[in-house]
């Protein structure tokens, strides 16, 4: 049984900064992507970020320059750092863990955040 599960969400005024944990733990092998999405009120859920096991990443046009991803492989556990908060960030982010054997990846439940003054 695989568990992913994320932290570090909460409320930021804007231009403020957050950064979420995700970290995956039982019977997971062999892990590839790590990525991060989020889905806001009536949106349909979007790729924020993703890093490969090799450490090549990819970002949305709309974080770039803001946003960061990095994973400790050791630990099973994938980072975003947020910088530069915008009330439009404001989402579920949600994190998931693909394998070599399991490409579509395991999800968490989500993390709440909300970026309002």
């Amino acid at each position: 049984q695989v568990q992913v599960v994320e932290s570090g969400g909460g409320l930021v005024q804007p231009g403020g900064s957050l950064r979420l944990s995700c970290a995956a733990s039982g019977s997971i092998f062999s892990i590839n992507a790590m990525g991060w999405y989020r889905q806001a009120p009536g949106k349909q859920r979007e790729l924020v970020a993703r890093i490969l096991s090799g450490g090549s990443t990819n970002y949305a046009d709309s974080v770039k320059g803001r946003f960061t991803i990095s994973r400790d492989n050791a630990k099973n556990t994938v980072y975003l750092q947020m910088n530069s908060l915008k009330p439009e960030d404001t989402a579920v982010y949600y994190c998931n863990v693909g394998t070599f054997y399991y490409p579509s990846g395991y999800w968490g439940r989500g993390t709440q955040v909300t970026v309002s003054s």
